[in-house]
C-alpha cells in the first residue's frame, strides 16, 4: 500500500500494523522475522511480539508487527510501538489457514476501511471438528464470503499446496503473497535479501516466495472445487460403472460410483455387485422426490456401512505404500533420512474374535470363563512401529485375512444389521418416501470402531426403535431427524435419551 501523506505536526508517526495468525510448525515466527528484518533495512523502526496459543491446533500464535519510518534529527523522541493488535487498527492480516482468517475477522482485526486480508484457503481441521459425531466442519464458503465482505481487500489461495509443490514451508508462500499484494512499500528484492540472510532452506524458500507472489496476482480465491469422480481402472470397474449409469438416477451416480470404488478396494468386485443389488432394490421404491433423495442417501450410507472398520481393514490401511508416501511428504523426509512411524493400537478381545470364523468367534464370546482367561491379553494398547519388519509382517498377515472376511463373525453380524436397516427403509418407502429417506440417513449415527462404534450402534438402535413406532408422515420424518440430531449431539447418549423421553 502507498504510505499516507506526511502530517506536518507528526511527520514520522505513520504506522503500518501487521497481524500474522499461524499454527505451530508453520514458520509464523520466521515469517515475522523476515518482515522485521526487511523493514529495518528499509529505514523503518519495527517491533514484533507474539502471543502463543494453548496448543498447536486448539489455538494459533498471533504475531504482531508494528513499524514506522525511522525518526530523523537528533532531538526526535524514539517512537513507542504497541505490543498487541487492536481491533479496528490493523492494516494487514496474514492467516496460514482459512479458519484462522475467520478467527481474525471475529476478533475484529479485519476492517472494511483499511485491512488487506491475505489468507490461505486450505483447511487444517481442529480437534473439535474431527471429533464431532456429526459433521462438525466449519463452512469454508462462509468464511470466504465474510472475508470479501469484511476486508478492504482479500487475497486468498491454497498456500499450503503451493508450499508443498515448492518444497518449502507455508511461511515463504505467505511472504510472497504479502509482497504480491503490494500492501507494503518494499520491493521483492528486499525480502529476497532477508530470506538469503536467514541461511535456512534458501532455495526452497525462494521458490515458495515466488509461488506466493504469483498466487497473489490472482486477486480472487479460486472456487472450492469438488473432488473429481473416480474413474474405472479395470474391466470389472467399467462394467459396474456402466451398471450405475443405466440402473440409477443421475443424482445418485456420484455416491454410487464412489461406493463401488470403495467396496472393490475394501473387498472385491462381487461385494460391489452386492452393493448395487441392494441399492437398486431401494431405487425401485423411490418416487424421485427431492431429486431422488432416498436413492442418494442410501447410496452414500450403504457404502459407508458395508465398508465397516474391522481389524482387517485397519491393518490394510496402516501398511499401504500410499500412506507411507503421504506421511513422508507431510513431514518432508529427505532422501538421506529414514522414516519411523509408531502408532497406538488397542484391539479388544471382541474385535479379535470378530475376525475369526463365525462359529469359533461366537463360541469364545459366549463362554465367560474363556473370556476372562483371554481378556488380560488385550487389556492394554500397544505402541506399534508399523515401519519395522516385525510389525509390518504382523499387519500384513492381518490384512491378508480379507479373503476370509465373508466367513467371519463380524461380517455375519454386520450383514444382518444392514439387512434389517434396508428392510425398514423398503417397508417405509412403500408408504412414505420422505420418512424412508430419514431412516436411510440414520446410518450417520454409526461410525468408527471400538467403544465409539458400540456407542453409535446403541444410539442407532434407539433411534430406529423409536422410528418404528411413528409409522411415517411428515411429523414422523421430522421426529426421526430430531432424534438423529440428538444422537449426534454428544457421545454419552444423554441428549438422545432426553429427546426420546420428551415425546
Amino acid at each position: 500500500m502507498a504510505l499516507p501523506p506526511l502530517d506536518a505536526a507528526e511527520p514520522d508517526r505513520r504506522r503500518i500494523t501487521i497481524a500474522i495468525l499461524a499454527l505451530g510448525g508453520q514458520g509464523g515466527g520466521v515469517l515475522a522475522d523476515w518482515i522485521l528484518d526487511t523493514a529495518r533495512t528499509q529505514g523503518f523502526v519495527a517491533q514484533g511480539t507474539s502471543v502463543p496459543g494453548v496448543a498447536q491446533r486448539t489455538g494459533s500464535t498471533v504475531y504482531y508487527i508494528e513499524m514506522v519510518p525511522r525518526p530523523t534529527g537528533d532531538n526526535r523522541d524514539p517512537p513507542v510501538l504497541a505490543l498487541n493488535p487492536v481491533p479496528g487498527d490493523v492494516d494487514i492480516v496474514i492467516a496460514s489457514e482459512l479458519m484462522e482468517a475467520g478467527r481474525a475477522i471475529l476478533r475484529g482485526f479485519v476492517s472494511k476501511d483499511r485491512t488487506t486480508l491475505i489468507g490461505s484457503t486450505n483447511r487444517i481441521y481442529a480437534i473439535s471438528e474431527k471429533s464431532a459425531l456429526g459433521d462438525g466442519t466449519g463452512s469454508s464458503e462462509r468464511i470466504i464470503a465474510a472475508a470479501h465482505r469484511r476486508a478492504a481487500r482479500f487475497i486468498g489461495f491454497d498456500m499450503e499446496d503451493a508450499a508443498v509443490k515448492a518444497g518449502s514451508l507455508i511461511s515463504s508462500v505467505m511472504l510472497g503473497a504479502l509482497v504480491g499484494s503490494k500492501a507494503l512499500p518494499f520491493d521483492a528484492a528486499a525480502f529476497e535479501t532477508a530470506i538469503r540472510a536467514g541461511g535456512k532452506a534458501v532455495a526452497a524458500n525462494l521458490k515458495g516466495f515466488a509461488a506466493g507472489i504469483a498466487g497473489a496476482r490472482m486477486e480472487a480465491p479460486a472456487p472450492l472445487a469438488d473432488a473429481p469422480a473416480p474413474q474405472p481402472t479395470s474391466p470389472a470397474g467399467h462394467r459396474l460403472a456402466a451398471r450405475v449409469a443405466s440402473a440409477l438416477p443421475g443424482a445418485a451416480h456420484g455416491f454410487a460410483i464412489e461406493g463401488v470404488r470403495r467396496l472393490m478396494d475394501y473387498q472385491d468386485a462381487a461385494y460391489a455387485e452386492h452393493y448395487l443389488d441392494r441399492l437398486e432394490a431401494v431405487r425401485s421404491l423411490d418416487d424421485g422426490s427431492d431429486d431422488w433423495a432416498l436413492t442418494r442417501e442410501t447410496a452414500r450410507a450403504l457404502a459407508l456401512w458395508m465398508a465397516y472398520d474391522d481389524v482387517v481393514r485397519v491393518a490394510d490401511l496402516k501398511i499401504r505404500a500410499t500412506r507411507s508416501a503421504r506421511l513422508a511428504q507431510e513431514v518432508r523426509v529427505r532422501p538421506d533420512q529414514v522414516l519411523r512411524v509408531t502408532e497406538y493400537m488397542h484391539p479388544r478381545l471382541r474385535e479379535v474374535c470378530e475376525t475369526l470364523p463365525a462359529p469359533i468367534g461366537r463360541a469364545i464370546l459366549r463362554r465367560p470363563m474363556l473370556r476372562r482367561l483371554l481378556a488380560p491379553l488385550f487389556a492394554t494398547g500397544r505402541h506399534v512401529e508399523t515401519t519395522s519388519l516385525r510389525w509390518f509382517i504382523v499387519l500384513r498377515l492381518a490384512a491378508g485375512l480379507r479373503r476370509f472376511r465373508r466367513t467371519s463373525l463380524r461380517y455375519a453380524e454386520e450383514q444382518a444389521r444392514i439387512e434389517a436397516w434396508l428392510g425398514a427403509i423398503r417397508t417405509a418407502a412403500a408408504r412414505d418416501v420422505a420418512f424412508a429417506t430419514e431412516l436411510a440417513r440414520n446410518q450417520r449415527i454409526i461410525k468408527g470402531y471400538g467403544d465409539t462404534f458400540d456407542r453409535g450402534l446403541a444410539n442407532f438402535g434407539k433411534v430406529m426403535a423409536a422410528a418404528a413406532e411413528l409409522g411415517g408422515g411428515q411429523v414422523g420424518a421430522v421426529r426421526v431427524r430430531q432424534l438423529r440430531e440428538a444422537a449426534l449431539a454428544d457421545d454419552t447418549g444423554c441428549a438422545l435419551d432426553q429427546a426420546i423421553a420428551a415425546r
